[in-house]
């Protein structure tokens, strides 16, 4: 049977052909997605300003006049960053683009306001005013894009051009990562297949590579090639791509650091180099941990003083434990966390695991249960559903144990699930009290989920990544999301 299209679980009959003869608001999607984000941006620049200043007088700084009109010139800095062009990019790429941009409008409104007096409390200011626009919009960008995802138009009409297999592929995974705003509609054949399944798809074929003078993709503002025969081959001058259709090549390179690739152009040839240097790299980290965790360990102790307290009134012993963990390189890490377990939690565990067989599957898989009987009533879920049972690793962060930002070091019994190169590349960068994992899925992903999740961390490293882990840490916690 002739493939009739792609078998893609997200894609409907009546979304794929929304975009064809789509209504006032399909035409209109691109504006109203730019609309919602400069409004956002707007709202936040007010907001962040407004905090800001706030900050600064209770501070006993002597702010000077409101800087609502320097901090609205961020609207015109993000749209040349390339941040409102309606087809993502995804959070990842915008939280960097976004704080490049607040960095070069710090930069520029500090020397053109510098007063010849106290150039420091206006330096520490405009810095104040930085950070805030950054934190705010980063959040409020977060809670727009969650709507526009919602109402479906957040997606940007993506046409895969390809072989099937390749285009099917690359369907699925943009249909379960919608965040990153593209939406595959349709498909141009590359070649003539055969589908092996026989099952009737739901992504529909645009046309065929060859036959392009009659093919018309409509709306599609994004043209994905999967691979760079295919976007060699097929001209970009067709009438099939309308004029303001974006083009992007997407390989799938394995073990490549993403934040350092950059493009060479040697004639008619694109290079892709990857620019690497280690030390510098652990310096940054190093240093971007000292500076975060001391004033933030500071700032927890009286919050775990409180918690150590309530502990012992709930079952008396130790308020703290120590567990043994696999950290960098291998080592033994002695991890220090909030007693929320009774005393004999180990007999407890191993006492329901043998009664309830649901819940020995359930432990293998995850490690976890959602009915743990080891854990002290009221005191220690609240504890644990906030994470701040992790609080005082920030110690072990300022000794040089952990990193605030890394994979999770996990106990032997845990570690030994995986296979021993894995496990050679998951401790061979610095553990991390928090990680993409925990901020995506936490316990409720399983080992393949955290395999996933560690590897695309290892492979694209850098202190954006580090930094940006660390925000989304922030509401995973106030949502508890996934914790037990």
């Amino acid at each position: 049977m002739a493939d009739d299209g792609l078998n893609l679980r997200a894609a409907g009959p009546a979304r794929s052909e929304a975009w064809r003869d789509g209504g006032l608001v399909t035409r209109h999607r691109k504006h109203i997605v730019v609309a919602s984000l400069v409004c956002g941006d707007l709202v936040a620049a007010l907001v962040a300003i407004s905090c800001a200043n706030l900050l600064m007088q209770m501070a006993g700084f002597s702010s000077p006049a409101p800087q609502r009109t320097t901090v609205l010139f961020a609207i015109p800095v993000f749209f040349v960053m390339g941040l409102y062009s309606g087809a993502g990019p995804g959070p990842y790429d915008r939280f960097c683009l976004r704080t490049i941009g607040i960095m070069a409008l710090f930069v520029v409104s500090t020397i053109s306001t510098l007063p010849q007096q106290k150039i420091i409390d206006h330096t520490i200011v405009q810095f104040t005013n930085a950070a805030a626009l950054l934190l705010v919009g980063h959040y409020i960008e977060a809670t727009t894009r969650s709507l526009l995802i919602y109402v479906d138009l957040w997606g940007a009409p993506t046409i895969l051009v390809g072989e099937p297999d390749d285009c099917r592929r690359l369907a699925d995974f943009l249909a379960s990562n919608s965040d990153l705003g593209l939406k595959p509609i349709a498909f141009i054949r590359f070649d003539e297949a055969i589908n092996s399944s026989g099952e009737r798809a739901l992504l529909p074929i645009a046309g065929e590579s060859n036959d392009l003078d009659n093919v018309s993709l409509g709306a599609a503002e994004v043209a994905i090639f999967a691979n760079p025969r295919d976007l060699a081959t097929v001209p970009r001058d067709y009438a099939a791509f309308a004029p303001f259709c974006r083009f992007m090549l997407l390989e799938n390179f394995q073990n490549v650091q993403g934040p350092w690739v950059r493009t060479r152009t040697l004639e008619t040839k694109v290079g892709v180099e990857i620019r690497r240097s280690p030390w510098r790299n652990r310096l940054l980290k190093r240093t971007f941990d000292i500076l975060v965790a001391m004033p933030a360990a500071l700032l927890a102790l009286p919050a775990v003083a409180l918690a150590a307290l309530a502990i012992k009134i709930v079952d008396p012993g130790p308020a703290f434990y120590v567990q043994e963990r696999i950290g960098h390189k291998g080592a033994v890490v002695k991890i220090l966390k909030l007693r929320t377990m009774y005393v004999d939690a180990e007999r407890l565990l191993e006492d329901h695991l043998s009664r309830n067989p649901h819940a020995r599957a359930e432990w293998q898989r995850y490690f976890k249960l959602r009915d743990d009987p080891r854990i002290l009533p009221i005191i220690g879920s609240i504890i644990r559903r906030i994470s701040a049972d992790e609080l005082p690793q920030l110690w072990n962060v300022v000794r040089g144990d952990l990193s605030l930002v890394g994979p999770r070091p996990l106990p032997a019994y845990h570690a030994e699930q995986f296979d021993e190169a894995f496990q050679l590349l998951r401790t061979s960068v610095p553990q991390g009290i928090t990680g993409l994992w925990q901020v995506s899925s936490r316990s409720d992903g399983d080992l393949n989920v955290l395999r996933e999740k560690d590897l695309f961390y290892i492979h694209n490293w850098s202190l954006w990544l580090d930094f940006y882990i660390l925000l989304q840490t922030i509401p995973a916690v106030l949502a508890a999301k996934g914790a037990r």
